[in-house]
C-alpha cells in the first residue's frame, strides 16, 4: 500500500520576473511505514513539495493521493482531514511552539484537536509523547526558551505525533541544530518510523543524514527528480551526476593513522 502518491506535480510561485515553477512534474510514491527521502541543495524545491502535500502552496498541475485519494484542500473540513492524516515537523521549532505555552499545554492542545481526553488521559498522553522522542517527562511543565534546540525539536516531533498521524513530512528539521545534536535527532526519527510504522517523508540538503533515515533517496534539482533509488544503491552507484557532486561533497573521514601515511 502506499500512503503518498504525487502524479506530475506542478508548483509554481510568483516571482519579481513572473511565475516561477518550484516544482516541475514530478512524480514520487512514500511507501506505507516506510521512508523515502528527499534531497537536495537550497531552492531546489523540495520545500515547495512538501507545502504543496498538506495544502499550504497551490497545485498547478498533477495530483497529490493520500492512502489512493486525491488532496482537496478547498474548505475547512478539507483542511481539518488533511491536518488528521499528515502531519508536518519544520527546519525552526520555534515556529511550531508557542513560547507561552509549556509542552504540556502544547501536546494537549493537539492531541485534543481530533478527540477528547479527560485529564488522566491527558496527562498519560503527554508522558507516552515525551518518552517518545526521548525527553524526561519533567520537562512537561517548562516553556520553550527553557529547553535547549535539540529538545524544542524533540518536542515539535511529539506535537506532530500528537494526532496520530498516517503520514509525517520532516522538512530540513536537523539544520538548525547543532551537528553534535542532530546525530541524536535522527536516530530519535529512524526508531519512531521503525516502532510506529510510520509512513515518512524525510527533506534535506545533508545527504548522509537523508540516508541515515531513508528506505528510498530521491535527488531533487531545479525543480525536477533526476534519480531515485534504494539507499544503499543509491550510496554505492550514484547514476546522475549532480548525485555524485553531492556524495563528492560529504567530507570523508582519515582512514589512516598520520604516521602511517606516505611523505
Amino acid at each position: 500500500m502506499t500512503a503518498l502518491q504525487l502524479r506530475d506535480l506542478t508548483v509554481r510561485h510568483h516571482g519579481p520576473h513572473g511565475p516561477v515553477t518550484a516544482v516541475d512534474g514530478v512524480s514520487l510514491d512514500v511507501p506505507s511505514g516506510r521512508t523515502l527521502g528527499l534531497v537536495g541543495e537550497s531552492g531546489s524545491g523540495k520545500s515547495s513539495l512538501a507545502r504543496a502535500v498538506v495544502g499550504l502552496a497551490p497545485v498547478h498541475g498533477g495530483r497529490v493521493l493520500l492512502d489512493g485519494r486525491e488532496v482537496r484542500v478547498r474548505t475547512l473540513r478539507d483542511r481539518r482531514r488533511l491536518g488528521r492524516l499528515v502531519q508536518v515537523v519544520l527546519q525552526d521549532p520555534d515556529t511550531a511552539l508557542d513560547p507561552r505555552m509549556t509542552v504540556r499545554q502544547t501536546l494537549v492542545e493537539a492531541a485534543t484537536v481530533f478527540r477528547r481526553l479527560d485529564r488522566t488521559a491527558r496527562t498519560e498522553h503527554v508522558t507516552e509523547l515525551l518518552a517518545l522522542v526521548g525527553l524526561d517527562p519533567r520537562l512537561a511543565d517548562r516553556l520553550p526558551l527553557q529547553l535547549s534546540g535539540g529538545q524544542r525539536q524533540r518536542v515539535a516531533i511529539a506535537r506532530a505525533l500528537a494526532v496520530g498521524p498516517e503520514l509525517l513530512i520532516a522538512d530540513e528539521i536537523t539544520s538548525a541544530l547543532d551537528v553534535s545534536v542532530q546525530a541524536a535527532v535522527l536516530n530519535t526519527i529512524r526508531g519512531l518510523q521503525r516502532r510506529l510504522d510510520l509512513s515518512m517523508l524525510f527533506i534535506g540538503h545533508n545527504l548522509p543524514a537523508v540516508c541515515h533515515v531513508s528506505d528510498t533517496v530521491a535527488v531533487m534539482r531545479h525543480g525536477r527528480i533526476v534519480e531515485t533509488a534504494a539507499t544503499e544503491a543509491l550510496l554505492r552507484n550514484p547514476r546522475h551526476p549532480y548525485t555524485r557532486e553531492l556524495l563528492d561533497a560529504v567530507p570523508r573521514l582519515r582512514t589512516r593513522p598520520p604516521e602511517e601515511e606516505p611523505s
